[in-house]
C-alpha cells in the first residue's frame, strides 16, 4: 500500500474485464459520499457512470473482473504501464471469480455445450486474477465489495496514509455483532472462520453459512475445517469440496481443498472428484 498521496486531485479510471459490474456499482452507490468523491478526485474514465474516456495515463485505476480472454492479457499489461497504482475490485479481479471453476474443468467442452459457434468465442482456458499477470498495489475482495472498505482506501489516498481494512475472520464480526454461531446452533456448515471479514457476516446474521465471498484469510486453516466438517457429519468429500468451490474458489488454500476434495462442477450436471491442479501459466509484468 502507498503512504503518500497520489497526487493533490488523482486522475482516476474504472475499467473492467470477465464480470458482472457489481462492484463498480458499489462505486456509485456511495450515496453521501459520491459528491465528495467526485471533489477529490478527477474521474477520466468510468463507462457505468460517463461517456467520457480516456487511455490514460491514470494516478488511480480500479480494475474489476478475471482475466478470461486472450485480449485480456494485452490490455492489463497495458493498463498496468499507464497506472500508478493499480487497485483490483472483487472477486473477479482478485480471485478468479465464480467463472474460475472452469479451472477444473473441460474448457472445450463448455463452449461446445453452451454455444452454437463455439468457434466465434475467444476464452482462455482459465479465469485468473489480475495479480497473476501484473503487480496489484492493493485488492478490495468481495462478491461485491464493501462500500466501507471502499471509502476507507479512497481516503487513505488522499491523506497517504495505510488503509485501515480488518485483517480477520467473519467469525469476528459474528461475536461483536451477538450473531449466534450457526455450526454450533445448526450444524450449519460455514466458511466464517477461515475467510477474510468485510460483509459484515450477513449470511450468518440470517441463518446460513459464509460462502467466502471475500476469500480467504491470511493463514487460513481450510485443511483443519475440512477435517472437523468430515468428523461432525456424514458428508461426501464433494460437498465439503463444493464449500470452497463458490466466488474465490481459486484462491489457496481453497484451490487445494477443491483440488483434493473434488466439487467444481465440470458441466452437464457433473462434479469433479479427482480433479488436477491447474497449473499456472504467466507471470507478472
Amino acid at each position: 500500500m502507498a503512504h503518500a498521496p497520489v497526487a493533490a486531485r488523482p486522475r482516476v479510471g474504472v475499467v473492467k474485464f470477465a464480470s458482472c459490474d457489481g462492484c463498480q456499482l458499489t462505486l456509485l452507490d456511495l450515496e453521501d459520499e459520491l459528491l465528495s468523491v467526485v471533489e477529490h478526485f478527477d474521474i477520466v474514465d468510468f463507462p457505468e457512470a460517463t461517456s467520457a474516456r480516456s487511455a490514460g495515463p491514470y494516478d488511480v485505476l480500479f480494475v474489476e473482473g478475471s482475466v478470461s480472454e486472450p485480449a485480456h492479457l494485452e490490455r492489463i499489461v497495458e493498463l498496468r504501464r499507464r497506472t500508478r497504482f493499480l487497485v483490483t475490485i472483487g472477486a473477479c479481479a482478485t480471485a478468479g471469480g465464480i467463472q474460475a471453476l472452469r479451472n477444473w474443468g473441460d474448457h472445450d467442452a463448455f463452449r461446445l455445450g453452451v454455444y452454437a459457434h463455439p468457434e466465434w468465442i475467444a476464452s482462455l482456458a482459465r479465469s485468473t486474477p489480475v495479480s497473476e499477470h501484473v503487480t496489484v498495489d492493493a485488492e478490495l475482495r468481495g462478491c461485491p465489495i464493501d462500500p466501507g472498505q471502499l471509502v476507507e482506501l479512497l481516503t487513505a489516498l488522499t491523506t497517504g496514509r495505510r488503509p485501515q481494512l480488518r485483517d480477520e475472520a467473519v467469525c469476528m464480526e459474528c461475536k461483536r455483532s451477538g450473531v449466534v454461531c450457526v455450526m454450533v446452533s445448526k450444524g450449519i456448515p460455514c466458511l466464517g472462520q477461515v475467510t477474510q471479514t468485510g460483509c459484515g457476516a450477513i449470511c450468518p446474521r440470517f441463518g446460513r453459512g459464509c460462502y467466502g465471498c471475500f476469500g480467504p484469510r491470511e493463514q487460513a486453516n481450510a485443511a483443519g475445517l475440512t477435517r472437523h466438517l468430515q468428523m461432525a457429519g456424514d458428508r461426501p468429500r464433494e460437498e465439503i469440496g463444493r464449500l470452497f468451490a463458490g466466488f474465490t474458489a481459486y484462491s489457496e488454500p481453497f484451490r487445494s481443498m477443491v483440488t483434493e476434495l473434488g466439487g467444481a462442477r465440470t458441466g452437464r450436471g457433473t462434479t469433479t472428484t479427482t480433479a488436477a491442479e491447474p497449473a499456472p501459466r504467466g507471470g507478472k509484468a
